[in-house]
This record gives structure tokens, sequence and C-alpha cells, in this order.
């Protein structure tokens, strides 16, 4: 089993959400006599028990302790000071129990670490005997147990915090400490005295803390906290691993409604958001239930499930296959090995099984495909979750309604989206080389957006096997080169390459750009063709993709927006900027009809520019009835 510290410095952790809430949620009362939530770890057991297994099942990986109030001076009002070492031994074993319930049918390689909660009293103490009175039974009783870790969450007092810090390195054998402080509520009369975020991790860094944050917070706050210590010198250098775990709450005025937007999925992208700037440990605390983390842990496995990937080293006899025979796949792969200007609307296969949206969705394509201007027409696969009709099955529900044979040919090369999250290693050897034998030979590589929670639509796990930059080596170096992803031969014929064009994608605008470029500089290395970009709204996001222009085609993403409210919507969509000249031109328009022609011009005006700046392509992601895309690319393309 790895130590706690050294499974965090190699790979994100993601803990559980709330107790207290989530006991409330169970008992609906509140700890109080007679109902004292600590004292459940020996009076109701299984009750803590199936919470640990609640949130294990949502992909935590470690369980906060139901000890938070388990010390000398909460316990006391509750007539319960003599049972601390009790308490705080069976918090502990509880939590070890559930581990092993939920290990012994979910046997994998993965460790999972328990958190000794440790909170802070109603007041401050500030004497080093005081402090030492209330902890030093707690604390050892943890440290006997056989902790993991020791989290000191939701202190509000720097000296108290400082106090306890100095108890734990007095005593032996004690375990690593993680320090959480709660920023001062903002509408509080008296907030109390606390230190920057920057001066809090120094102070921790110079107390030999290994894991410093935040918790019991709003998410934004927690937000802030990491933008102000992200490129601390403790962080940067590793001295100091960063911890987060805010509540699902902070009530904002959103519309003519008082409300939270922190529902699940929203802590699920604040998750990622978070663990692209740095976070290791990551969580929840009041009102972080088990939906919550399970979101948590579908939207981190986008960023992490690549890791799991098999890491192959094939060698094949023949090379991969080159340009010559991609050009061979159509208009967008000829054009782009040719060095022309390319153009490729996006389209979103159907959901359901409406004739009337299928057979204009199909009518779409066939109108296109003879306007003369477009080269390509790339299918979203799931985007944000959504189970759509997949796209290699929308393309070949195409070639049969339009005609197009393999004798005749496809006046458009038709391009699936191919994520990550649906399919393990084998699956999605299976289906690329399925669409090659189906005559898909052009696919665009996106790790894919973590399962959408509906409740009109059953949970489903993400797998993420691979990510994008995973599939591009393996597509680029092992099936075309004629080999599959154990080093097998494709066929006993002389030439069982398949001859893929790569495609991938990139975000202009990422919160984390220092990882997003890593990330296309790997693409690129791994034998990437082409990349299509998120839509950028103006040109200066694309200084950041210079240096990569001699290297790769790049397809610059247009959108076309159809409204003043799409356009406000496009806004708060993470890795999107629309700037404001933009926003004020749909402002000064009330017609519906006359906002839809303003985003036609604005997306008409972005094409004119990328061809005159030489970019090697565009990516229009049109209205979802396609209705003016042909009036944008007659109004942008020269000629």
């Amino acid at each position: 089993m790895a130590d706690f510290l050294t499974a965090l410095k190699s790979q994100p952790l993601l803990t559980d959400g709330a107790m207290g809430s989530y006991l409330f949620e169970l008992t609906g009362r509140l700890s109080e006599t007679n109902h004292v939530y600590e004292a459940f770890n020996v009076d109701q057991p299984e009750l803590i028990r199936n919470v640990h297994l609640a949130y294990l099942s949502a992909g935590a990986r470690c369980l906060k302790t139901n000890t938070f109030g388990a010390n000398r001076r909460q316990l006391l009002p509750f007539g319960l000071e003599g049972r601390v070492a009790s308490l705080n031994r069976s918090g502990v074993q509880v939590a070890r129990e559930a581990i092993a319930k939920f290990q012994s049918p979910h046997d994998g390689p993965e460790d999972f670490f328990v958190l000794a909660s440790v909170g802070p009293t109603a007041q401050p103490l500030s004497t080093a005997d005081a402090v030492a009175e209330c902890y030093r039974e707690q604390l050892e009783s943890l440290a006997t147990a056989g902790a993991d870790a020791l989290l000191l969450e939701t202190f509000s007092s720097l000296p108290q915090l400082e106090l306890l810090i100095g108890l734990i390195r007095s005593l032996p054998q004690m375990p690593p400490v993680i320090a959480e402080m709660t920023p001062p509520d903002a509408n509080a009369l008296q907030p109390p005295e606390q230190p920057t975020p920057l001066a809090f991790v120094n102070r921790m860094a110079a107390l030999g803390v290994a894991v410093v944050g935040v918790n019991c917070c709003a998410p934004w706050d927690a937000d802030a906290f990491v933008d102000a210590v992200k490129d601390a010198a403790p962080v940067r250098s590793g001295e100091i691993q960063l911890v987060v775990m805010p509540n699902a709450g902070g009530f904002q005025r959103i519309g003519n409604r008082l409300m939270t937007s922190v529902n699940p999925e929203f802590a699920g992208k604040m998750a990622r958001s978070l663990f692209d700037r740095g976070v290791r440990l990551l969580g929840g605390c009041c009102e972080m239930h088990p939906p919550h983390i399970q979101e948590m842990h579908n939207y981190l496995q986008s960023r992490t499930g690549g890791k799991k990937a098999v890491s192959l080293e094939v060698t094949s006899a023949l090379p991969p296959i080159g340009d010559a025979e991609k050009r061979l796949n159509g208009n967008l792969s000829q054009k782009l090995k040719d060095g022309r200007f390319v153009v490729s609307i996006e389209a979103l296969p159907p959901r359901g099984t409406d004739e009337n949206i299928i057979q204009k969705k199909v009518d779409f394509i066939g109108k296109i495909s003879t306007c003369g201007l477009v080269d390509a027409v790339d299918f979203t696969d799931g985007s944000r979750g959504i189970p759509l009709i997949s796209p290699g099955d929308f393309i070949h529900l195409i070639r049969e309604r339009l005609n197009w044979t393999a004798a005749t040919g496809d006046p458009l090369e038709l391009i699936p989206h191919f994520t990550g999250r649906d399919l393990n290693t084998m699956g999605i050897q299976s289906r690329l080389v399925g669409y090659h034998s189906n005559r898909i030979h052009n696919v665009l590589f996106v790790t894919g957006d973590p399962p959408k929670m509906s409740p009109s639509y059953p949970r489903s796990a993400a797998v993420f096997d691979l990510d994008s930059v995973a599939m591009i080596r393996l597509t680029h170096s092992c099936l075309n080169a004629g080999v599959d992803f154990g080093g097998v031969a494709l066929g006993k014929q002389p030439d069982p390459r398949t001859r893929f064009t790569i495609g991938a994608g990139v975000e202009p605008e990422a919160r984390n750009m220092e990882l997003e470029l890593s990330r296309l500089q790997q693409k690129i290395d791994n034998g990437v063709d082409y990349i299509m970009t998120q839509p950028a709204f103006h040109h200066a996001p694309l200084a950041v993709l210079e240096k990569f222009r001699g290297r790769v085609p790049f397809l610059i993403g247009v959108m076309v927006l159809t409204s003043f409210e799409h356009a406000k919507r496009m806004a708060q969509v993470p890795g999107v900027v629309i700037p404001d000249d933009i926003l004020k031109r749909f402002s000064t328009m009330t017609d519906p009809a006359d906002q839809a022609r303003v985003g036609r011009a604005i997306a008409a005006e972005q094409i004119r520019w990328l061809v005159s700046e030489g970019w090697a392509g565009v990516y229009l992601m049109s209205t979802a009835t396609g209705s003016g895309t042909v009036e944008v690319l007659r109004e942008g393309l020269p000629g």
C-alpha cells in the first residue's frame, strides 16, 4: 500500500464530501444531546459505514472520519468527554471497514486513504496548554488507530491552528498533516483576522505542513484562493500540495431568484478547473453529497483517465502510413496536405427516433454537399455527455439515404469525433478498425465530456481508459503502421495498415494554458494531422498557437451565434471568451431576426480574417438546424 503523500504527489486524489449535512439529510435531526453525530461511530456504526460506502461508490479515494468534533472540549456539553478515545478509534475503524467492504467486489490496483478529521473549538484556544488539554487524546487515538493523515479542517484562527500543529509535531509517530482554513464570511459583523492566502501557504510551509488549502467556503472563494497561491514558491516546487474542499453553497441572485448554482455538474466542472490549476486533493464540505462527488469523479476522469492507458512501445515492420495515402481519404485530407484552405462544418447527430428531425439533418448534409464551399462534416460524439446516435452509425445512415456508395464516393469527407469516455482500450481498437472497414478514414480524437447527470437518464460510468493523446499515438504508431495495440499484425496481406487522417482539438483560451499547450505538443509529437480549436471570438488568443503553425494545420473554430441570449450563454462556457464589443452589437438589437443577422455577420467577419491571416481552415459550428450556414460561408470566403 502506498503512503498517502507519495500517492498524492503522483496523482490527484478525490476525497468524499460532507458528513454532518449528509447525516442530517439521512436522519432528519441535527447533532444534539442523545443524537451526537460523532457518537454514531460506536452507537450506530452501520449508518456511518453506509455513508462512507456511498462516497466510495461515487468515486472517492479518501474518506474523512466522522471525528470532526470528537475532541474533549466539544464533547463536554454532551457529557461525552470520557469517550474521546473510543469515538476517535472507532471513527478510523469504521472507515477502514467501509474500504474493505468496497474493495472486496471492486478488486483493483488503487489505494484508498483515511483522513482523520480534526475540527476547531467553538471559541479559539490561545495557549499551548489549552490546545494540548483539548486535542492530545484525540490526536493520539487517531494516530494509534492508523489514520493515513490528520485533516485539520475549518479553522478560522491561525494562532489556534499553529498551536495545534506545534502539538502534533511534539507527539511521536504522528501521520502527515493537511491544514485547511476557512476564508472569512464577507457578511460577518466582525470577520476574524486572517493572513492572505499567500502568507498562509508560506507559513504552513515553514511549519513543515505538506498539504495546505481551504474548505467550508463558497466555490468562488476556493477559486480565488487557488488563483492567489498556485504560483507560490512552495507550491511550484512541490513542497506544498494544494487541497480544496468547498461547500455546495453560496447563494446568488440569478434572474429573479436567489439560489445556488452549485449542482453536481457544477461541482464536476469546478473540480476539473481546480485540478488544471494544480490542486491535488479535491473533495467537498457542507452539502456536497455523493452526487456531487460522483460528478467530480467523472470530470476528473476526463483529465486523468489517460494516465491509466497502456503505454506500449510497439514496433512494426512497416512505417506509419504517409501523406500520399492520406490524401485519398477525401476533400479535406487532400486539401490539407496540399496546403489549401479547408472548411469543416460541425453537426450533431439526432438524439431520438423522430423521423422528421433525422431527415432534416440528412437533408442539411445533402444541401451543403452541393454548395461547393464545404470540404467536410464532423459529427460530435455525445457532446456534454448527452446520448446521441453514435457518429459512425449516423454516417452510415447519411450515406444510405443520400446514395453515397463506395462506387460514387462521398462529396464531403465525413469525420466522426471519437471520445475515450465510453470504451475501454479493446473497444476503442475494435471501433477504429470497424470505421476503417466502413470507409471512415478521418477521425477527430477528443477525451470527451463526462456523462451528464439527468433525472430522466440512468447514471452512466465514464471509462476514460485512453485520453486523446494516447488514442492519437496508438492510431498513428500502431493501426496506421499495420499492427493492433498489442503489436499483432492487422492481417496477413502484404500491407495491413489503416490510413487514418488524425485530428484533435485545442482550447486557445483554456484556464491552464501551460497544460493545454503541453498536451498540444504531445498530440503533434504523437502524429496528429490537423487541429480544430474551440470557437475564438477574437484574435488575441490565437497568438499562443503561432509557434505551432509550421508543424500542424489549424482549423480555427467559428461559432454562428443566433441571439443575444445565445451569446451570453456561450460567454459562461469554460474556455470560451466573448468580447464586450460583440455582446454590445447584439444588445442594440431587439428583434430576433436582427440578432440572427448580427450573428451571421460576425461569423463571416471572423472567416474573412482567418483567410487573410493564412490559417489552414475554419471549423464552423453552425446553428442546430444549420440555417444560415451557406450564407455565412458565401459572405466570409473569398470568391
